[in-house]
């Protein structure tokens, strides 16, 4: 069964592979792009069966934090059946993008700034380095170049926010994603002539 894996496997990237390159294969590559947007989707099912069944569970022995496992299927089974039946561009809908899902997110990601800046703290004081203090430092400048300040933005901490988002933060994420597709290209790789088998079995 694993050699049958195997072999599906091999067989399915170097078709993959070579419909990028032999144009009679691009209508074989499309077909195999499709399956696999399929199963991706069908995987995606998977999980949120899998997390209804999780917090189900911790609502049944109603173990600790289960108030919070409830709202999370009341607002998942909600938000799921109200777009099912109204639709995604549905007024109400819309709504309920912009009043709490919205707002949700911008909160979740105002406590990440503050969060960084607090480790940031606490990495000075166990490691007082020149790497800790300009993490520090970044990290004050983001947040008071993005802050609404009580009196008022000041433009210097604009600017140096912008220069550092769009200048040192783009190049390290340029580096990262570089840095992922050549992981991704190995391991395909390895995929692809045997060495690896992480679809089962070793």
């Amino acid at each position: 069964m694993h050699v049958l894996a195997a072999i599906i496997a091999i067989v399915s990237g170097l078709l993959v592979l070579l419909g990028y390159f032999v144009p009679a294969l691009t209508s074989v590559t499309t077909i195999l792009l499709n399956w696999a947007m399929i199963l991706a989707g069908a995987a995606t099912f998977l999980g949120i069966f899998n997390l209804i069944s999780v917090h189900g569970d911790k609502i049944r022995r109603r173990e600790k934090g289960s108030l919070y496992s409830a709202l999370l299927l009341v607002s998942l089974l909600g938000t799921f059946f109200l777009t099912f039946i109204l639709g995604p561009n549905h007024v109400s809908m819309q709504i309920l993008m912009s009043g709490i899902i919205l707002p949700a997110e911008a909160m979740l990601m105002g406590l990440l700034t503050i969060t960084l800046l607090y480790a940031a703290i606490r990495l000075l004081r166990r490691r007082a380095d020149v790497m800790s203090f300009v993490f520090l430092v970044i990290a004050a400048l983001a947040l008071l170049g993005t802050a609404t300040l009580p009196f008022g933005n000041m433009p210097i901490f604009s600017s140096l926010r912008s220069w550092l988002t769009q200048t040192w933060a783009v190049g390290g994420a340029r580096g990262i994603l570089i840095g992922i597709a050549l992981g991704t290209l190995t391991t395909g790789l390895r995929v692809l002539i045997g060495a690896d088998r992480p679809y089962g079995g070793k």
